[in-house]
């Protein structure tokens, strides 16, 4: 690909995410960390599962997912911040399960941003 594809590529990119909207961007950065932080807390199907879980990873997707949907929420209206603060709570209970020493109520994953989640 020559430098000039290259440059036709990345302007046609830079376009395309220019369109679209902001909350469509912020809800699929959301899902994705989500996703990522479910497969991480050893939720994910199959028999590999198991070997997926890794808390350490899942604390610092739920933090940034917690800090995320905190600080959009009054940006993006209740119909879409609602399921977005349902799926976070869903992670920070399933986190807490899957931990062999639970934190503290108040000190789990995303609390600092969400409040105490029990």
């Amino acid at each position: 690909m020559s430098e000039s594809d290259q440059n036709d590529a990345l302007h046609k990119a830079v376009l395309d995410i220019a369109e679209v909207p902001a909350i469509e961007v912020i809800v699929e950065v959301a899902v994705n960390l989500m996703s990522a932080a479910a497969i991480k807390c050893g939720l994910a199907e199959g028999p590999d599962a198991d070997s997926l879980k890794d808390l350490d990873e899942a604390r610092k997707l739920i933090n940034a997912l917690a800090g995320l949907v905190t600080a959009a929420a009054p940006d993006i209206s209740d119909s879409h911040a609602r399921p977005l603060r349902d799926g976070l709570r869903s992670l920070q209970l399933a986190f807490r399960e899957a931990s062999p020493i639970p934190d503290e109520i108040g000190k789990g994953p995303g609390e600092k941003w969400t409040g105490p989640v029990n």
